[in-house]
């Protein structure tokens, strides 16, 4: 997957991406780091074609998916050459069973059978296979992230675009999520390009990852590099030389961020 110098437009007016160029190599784990308003979601909207629904558009540059443009495409053709999206908040079908939101993810294929496909997802999600008859809008905010990501694998992609799984998870569930995600990647041969605001579990599976503010890629290189950069540290890990700091006593915070 390859971003050149994106830029989005909203109702005509609002710029909220600046040239945004990423690229996810065959078989990688991306990240997309940075806070809550940065251009996350609207740049995976942008890939995902889902931008005009939400009276925004693609204005310059171009994206491509296995050399070939996709940023025309409509959202089904796009799911149908393997990118999905996983969408932030998750949007299950609370009325529909988890086993029909599954099912649902493989609208695009037809009438192919499906049967081996669900036991792939049940394998990988245990307890989806337990609450498979439950009603989505039962289940708790983990079993449906599992759901979304489910449902993601039944039209069979080969790259997934992932937003912010780990909102409104405890830890110990978000930790669980990213470790599927990386057999998936794995062993199913998914990439993925993760969006996301917890920087620190983030790094520790991505493969590279770069770092949005206010609709600019300000800073990229390796999970572990970035990991281990002094500013990263200290503006989005909440470490510094000295120690945890709070970020009330980060005052002057746009003047030290050298990136900028």
């Amino acid at each position: 997957l390859s971003l050149s110098n994106i830029e989005v437009i909203y109702d005509h007016v609002i710029l909220v991406l600046k040239g945004v160029s990423l690229s996810v190599t065959e078989g990688q784990i991306v990240a997309l780091l940075g806070a809550n308003g940065a251009g996350k979601t609207t740049t995976l909207k942008a890939i995902s074609n889902l931008l005009s629904a939400e009276r925004g558009e693609v204005t310059k540059g171009h994206i491509e998916f296995q050399g070939e443009r996709v940023d025309r495409l409509n959202p089904a053709e796009l799911v149908k050459r393997g990118v999905v999206q996983v969408m932030e908040g998750r949007h299950c079908f609370q009325h529909l069973t988890v086993e029909e939101n599954l099912l649902t993810g493989a609208y695009t294929r037809g009438g192919a059978d499906l049967s081996e496909d669900l036991e792939k997802v049940y394998r990988y999600f245990p307890r989806l296979k337990e609450r498979r008859k439950a009603q989505s809008g039962y289940t708790s905010g983990g079993e449906q992230q599992m759901t979304a990501i489910g449902r993601a694998l039944m039209a069979q992609p080969q790259m997934i675009l992932l937003d912010e799984p780990s909102m409104g998870l405890a830890p110990q569930l978000v930790e669980e999520i990213c470790q599927i995600v990386k057999e998936l990647n794995q062993q199913e041969k998914v990439s993925f390009l993760l969006a996301e605001q917890n920087t620190n579990i983030a790094l520790r599976y991505a493969d590279y990852g770069y770092i949005l503010e206010s609709g600019r890629v300000v800073m990229d290189g390796a999970g572990k590099s970035l990991a281990e950069n002094e500013d990263v540290k200290e503006f989005y890990l909440g470490f510094s030389s000295g120690g945890r700091k709070s970020f009330r006593d980060v005052k002057s915070y746009r003047r030290r961020k050298r990136w900028l």
